[in-house]
């Protein structure tokens, strides 16, 4: 009996020690007939060359000798796809079946939108949030993107896909983007040249997230997340924009840390209130240098 041909897409995968979470993934995705499932490993220090190597072979690996980051790696692997079209998953994901099927079949029939993500899950099936109508800072910056294309400003870049050419011709991510903000940026260029953003809503994808910095002080978590959206608004955003939501942002880490700091003993967890107070506290030393 003949086989179904496969399905034009190439799925990009960047992995960074999340070994463990590689198994579910991958085996998930036998089920989607993809042309293609190309890995990038970012010099994982765990067991993750170990797994794809021994259990599945019909990937494509670039084991990379150093950490590329988020964007470099997704470019470096599309460089190497063939696929007419690219469909970008997080390692920590268990793609549901019909997925891919589901998302090729929306983009053939919406020639307008340029990305779409699918619908994202937690574990336990409740809905995780990944999408928005605005980008960070938009309002306080005067809602300089209100009137691009589509109704969607950015989605989450878990689980995206794209025409391979499009995603050539908007340059792929902006590498600045070591970690985080990656998805915002190319989800405002896209529209910037005229694009849509979607959510393919029959599409289904679990998300686990942050999996690959599960070991990373909290601080320092934030402070990477700090950065990138800092590097955001000082590459879409006029510079008087910029201080608007500087100011902005200090008053409410200033806010927070004060309130925090007034109710701590009376709060009964108060590990995860000294978390929040130290997101406050890297907020503010982020915002007050972005000049």
């Amino acid at each position: 009996m003949q086989k179904d041909p496969p399905f034009d897409v190439s799925v990009i995968i960047v992995n960074y020690n999340t070994g463990h979470m590689l198994g579910p993934c991958l085996n998930s995705l036998r089920l989607q007939r993809a042309k293609e499932v190309i890995i990038v490993d970012n010099a994982s220090r765990d067991d993750s060359l170990e797994i794809i190597g021994g259990h599945f072979k019909d990937v494509k690996l670039i084991a990379s000798p150093e950490n590329l980051g988020f964007a470099r790696a997704n470019n470096l692997a599309a460089q190497s796809s063939s696929g007419k079209y690219l469909f970008f998953l997080n390692p920590d994901t268990e793609v549901m079946p019909g997925a891919i099927r589901t998302l090729i079949t929306f983009m053939e029939e919406n020639p307008k939108i340029g990305l779409a993500g699918a619908t994202i899950i937690n574990p336990d099936g409740t809905g995780q949030s990944s999408w928005e109508t605005r980008y960070p800072g938009q309002r306080p910056a005067g809602d300089p993107y209100k009137n691009l294309p589509g109704k969607i400003a950015w989605i989450l870049g878990a689980a995206m896909i794209t025409e391979r050419k499009v995603f050539q011709d908007m340059g792929g991510f902006d590498s600045d983007f070591f970690l985080y903000g990656e998805d915002l940026d190319l989800c405002l260029r896209y529209r910037k040249a005229g694009w849509e953003i979607a959510i393919a809503s029959q599409a289904t994808v679990t998300h686990w997230g942050a999996e690959s910095e599960r070991t990373t002080p909290g601080k320092e978590v934030w402070r990477k997340k700090f950065a990138a959206e800092i590097l955001f608004y000082k590459k879409h955003y006029s510079s008087s924009a910029l201080e608007a939501i500087r100011r902005r942002n200090l008053l409410k880490a200033l806010w927070r840390m004060a309130t925090i700091g007034c109710w701590l003993p009376f709060f009964r967890n108060k590990t995860a209130a000294n978390a929040k107070f130290d997101k406050y506290l890297t907020m503010y030393s982020s915002f007050k240098g972005a000049k």
